[in-house]
């Protein structure tokens, strides 16, 4: 299957619907669609284009994991959370634009992204999990906005490429080594009430 027509009248993406369609290049989510389910598009290996309509509002665990030849996404604004591993080993990412009604990322979103070179994470983010972005070796340079409330353990671990890291936030939960093994950093932001313990410990 190289090609599939999602109908109007569809209202969710079921788990694991398309999972291993390696032969699907490249999908259009309508505006009818207010849920991807859990693994909906995983192991689709020849995927190279996503379009997400702008009435979803969550994108589940594992929906796009595994997707190894897709470059970029774009998350409408209707979403407001992304599941666990949803970008999961998508290694061919190199741009991603997250809406800006984004609350959540969850844990390992992007987890082995290791070309994504460009993402934002907008002032709507109040938590990133365990693992996100950990991996995203290509990764240059990240703002953490001061709407960020929690953060998880090595959230950026091993981005080696990162030089410029701007902390604008005062979480009340942090965990331990997020920017562990990220040795090129350069530049440090700061504008927060406290420097958490161990942060930078070892870059």
């Amino acid at each position: 299957m190289t090609s599939v027509t999602i109908p109007n009248s569809v209202k969710c993406i079921g788990q694991s619907a398309f999972k291993g369609c390696s032969g699907l290049l490249s999908i259009i989510i309508p505006n009818s669609v207010t849920y991807i389910d859990y693994g909906a598009f995983s192991e689709c290996y020849g995927l190279t284009s996503v379009t997400i309509g702008n009435s979803v509002t969550s994108i589940g665990e594992f929906a796009f994991a595994d997707c190894k030849n897709l470059t970029t996404i774009t998350i409408p604004n209707s979403v407001t959370s992304i599941g666990t591993a949803a970008f999961q080993k998508c290694s061919s990412l190199i741009s991603v634009l997250l809406g800006n009604n984004l609350a959540s990322i969850a844990p390992s979103a992007f987890w082995d992204c290791n070309n994504l070179s460009s993402i934002n994470i907008p002032n709507s983010v109040t938590s990133i999990g365990n693992h996100a972005f950990y991996g995203c070796k290509r990764l240059t340079s990240i703002i953490i906005p001061n709407s960020v409330m929690s953060i998880g353990v090595q959230v950026f671990s091993g981005c080696n490429d990162l030089t410029s890291v701007s902390y604008l936030c005062s979480p009340t939960s942090i965990g331990k080594d997020i920017f562990k093994d990220c040795d090129n950093i350069k530049e440090v932001t700061l504008d927060c009430d406290k420097v958490p313990s161990n942060i930078f410990s070892r870059t």
